[in-house]
């Protein structure tokens, strides 16, 4: 209804002016080379109408075939454009699929429809490394590199490439570099201190760590350490952050000890087998005891600060038999197993104490039962499932940091954690 309104208002309008016109008195007089033309005042307004119109066709034809050659241009740098497209997207394509020959040769067409831009650089040197090009790849880079736009990108992947080798003294100074360019970057955070691991520099590592490898990295810091106050330090920084972790106590005894403050260290091993109690905790607490009939009187004090939990009951069994109490050792290993412990060295040290009694049936029993036992608690990488005979702050798999834990879990085969090409070429990808 409005657009008929509308259109009615505006033929009221056009026929008001058009009547307005033919209604104009006078007459338009021209000469022209000595050609006298005369006509009335609305005629000279309709004609001076028509050659307006007609000069402006005129025009706009004349520009039209003057951009013939822009258009032909234009349309021929988006075809260029779309074919180099095409060829990055084939590229990315056969990045994905491992096909190194044909990301080369996409990656190349790309740079030869498109140029040299960031992404066809970037997808150019990822696709050199699929193909084992590392020298083609670093090149690419290096290009990235000079670019101020693109600066991060090409150390990013000058970085990995030096990783890979191991050239710890390039990836560095690619890195002080990056943070540069780039500052508090939490990706470059993580290669500078995986970085500063490979290279000993725990204390560095430490500055850098996430909060839950934190405890790991200080141990090792504490480890490394020569100054005994330093050490210290290190080492209450690692049992702060995890008192429950048995190697950070463990640390942080040591380092008290190494000060002269005995009963302190005595102290925080029964702080953290209070909170979880470890085989190596007990070992700890009772090695400056003596004899073993000595170390069998503190292992007793020791497991009064946690004196129900079934590895205690481990803990004094075998102090007991390396006393020559037999029956302690025993009445220690029934408490475990009526508590629910049915592992191998249960049996193990149950067959022990058979032989020491002179039952040669009832050990040749418990050595059949360890047969078909659980496996002993380990140290065992959550992240890739390798179990370890020692805690290690960082996994030598997987080279995951802070994710060894003592577990009582079953045997399981490793996961190998391995770097894949990623198709942004600056990273690697796990699975």
């Amino acid at each position: 209804m409005r657009g008929a309104i509308g259109l009615f208002l505006t033929a009221v309008v056009c026929i008001a002016i058009a009547w307005w016109i033919s209604m104009l008195p006078g007459s338009v007089t021209a000469t022209i080379a000595g050609t006298t033309i005369q006509t009335s005042t609305p005629i000279a307004l309709l004609l001076l109408a028509i050659l307006f119109v007609v000069l402006y066709v005129v025009i706009r034809l004349i520009a039209w075939v003057f951009s013939i050659p822009g258009r032909v241009r234009r349309g021929s740098s988006r075809r260029t454009r779309i074919k180099g497209e095409l060829a990055l997207n084939r590229a990315l394509v056969a990045l994905a699929a491992d096909d190194a020959g044909g990301a080369r040769r996409e990656a190349g067409r790309s740079r030869r429809l498109l140029g040299d831009t960031p992404l066809t650089l970037l997808i150019s040197a990822q696709a050199g490394r699929l193909a084992g090009r590392e020298d083609e790849a670093a090149a690419l880079y290096e290009q990235l590199a000079e670019r101020p736009a693109s600066r991060l990108l090409g150390l990013r992947g000058l970085i990995r490439i030096a990783v890979e080798k191991e050239d710890w003294q390039r990836a560095t100074a690619l890195a002080a570099e990056a943070e540069k360019a780039h500052p508090n970057t939490a990706w470059l955070r993580d290669e500078r201190r995986h970085m500063a691991q490979a290279t000993g520099d725990w204390r560095e590592a430490l500055r850098l760590a996430s909060p839950d490898s934190k405890a790991a990295l200080a141990i090792a810091a504490s480890q490394r350490e020569t100054n005994p106050k330093s050490a210290l330090a290190l080492a209450k920084t690692a049992f702060d952050a995890e008192p429950g972790l048995a190697p950070a106590a463990i640390a942080y005894a040591t380092a008290l000890r190494g000060v002269g403050k005995q009963k302190q260290a005595q102290d925080v091993l029964r702080q953290a087998w209070s909170a979880k109690p470890h085989p190596d905790l007990a070992a700890a607490f009772v090695a400056d005891a003596g004899d073993k009939m000595a170390q069998a009187r503190e292992m007793a004090v020791l497991i009064r600060a946690n004196p129900d939990n079934p590895e205690a009951f481990m803990a004094i069994a075998q102090a007991a038999f390396d006393a020559g109490l037999i029956g302690e050792a025993r009445r220690q290993l029934d408490r475990a197993r009526a508590a629910g412990v049915n592992q191998r060295r249960l049996w193990s040290l149950l067959a022990k104490v058979d032989v020491a009694e002179g039952k040669a049936e009832e050990a040749q029993d418990a050595l059949q039962h360890m047969q078909g036992a659980d496996p002993d608690p380990t140290w065992r990488c959550t992240a890739c499932g390798k179990s370890h005979d020692q805690w290690h702050a960082t996994c030598d798999n997987c080279r995951s940091t802070g994710t060894i834990h003592w577990e009582q879990a079953a045997e399981a085969t490793p996961v190998v954690r391995r770097r894949i090409a990623s198709p942004l070429g600056a990273e690697g990808l796990t699975s």
